[in-house]
């Protein structure tokens, strides 16, 4: 069975990038990164993905006028790949609505909070001052509006006495390695849709429903 084609967006280091060619390289898995593009020549994910064999493009943004027309150039090259689903890893551009109903319900992204709670930049500091207990990362259909959009999974780590926004993020950064391929996984193999902007997942993909994170312990 052909393995759905993903183009990656990114601009800096990558991390989640290197999560999904790693699940790639499983002859398993569903789908197979095809092209990393980047609005930064020297963002370390081309480099990530050019180990590996993996085309790669650089589109500077600072050289349009126009939003819009940066994104026509973006999405001129993801469709000459051929990609059929679109992963936001690390893309620091606010995508127009005009790109985002282009790739509606095509195209992912990966955010460090439990959406909808804190949207936007500096989400472990934000959660460090409200005292929130548990923490995580979100893996969303994309929409015009900000980290907005059906969700597809989310992981949930727990905020621990002492934690720095430094330590905070490592631990999502890690649960971000595992639920940013196995949200993919399930969209390439047809096990989450769309339905009224909420997901509907395949049975079978659900986890077990005593599963319980408390914090502090009881």
């Amino acid at each position: 069975m052909a393995k759905t084609k993903v183009g990656v967006l990114v601009s800096g280091r990558g991390s989640n990038l290197q999560a999904l060619l790693d699940a790639a390289h499983d002859p398993d898995f569903p789908a197979e990164v095809v092209l990393v593009l980047s609005n930064k020549a020297g963002a370390q994910g081309l480099e990530r993905a050019r180990k590996v064999d993996v085309p790669t493009g650089f589109i500077d943004h600072t050289l349009y006028d126009d939003r819009e027309d940066f994104e026509k150039d973006l999405d001129a090259k993801l469709r000459e790949a051929g990609v059929q689903i679109v992963c936001l890893a690390g893309f620091m551009r606010i995508l127009t609505p005009w790109f985002v109903e282009k790739w509606r319900d095509r195209m992912l992204n990966i955010h460090p909070s439990l959406l909808p709670a804190f949207k936007g930049v500096h989400t472990h500091e934000r959660a460090l001052e409200k005292g929130v207990r548990v923490h995580g990362c979100t893996v969303h259909f994309v929409r015009a509006e900000m980290d907005d959009g059906p969700i597809i999974g989310q992981a949930v780590v727990p905020v621990m006495a002492g934690d720095t926004p430094d330590s905070l993020s490592a631990r999502v950064l890690e649960a971000e390695h595992k639920l940013y391929p196995a949200c993919l996984k399930l969209v390439a193999d047809g096990k989450a849709r769309v339905s009224a902007e909420s997901v509907r997942i395949a049975e079978g993909s659900e986890p077990d429903s005593e599963t319980v994170l408390i914090n502090p312990a009881v």
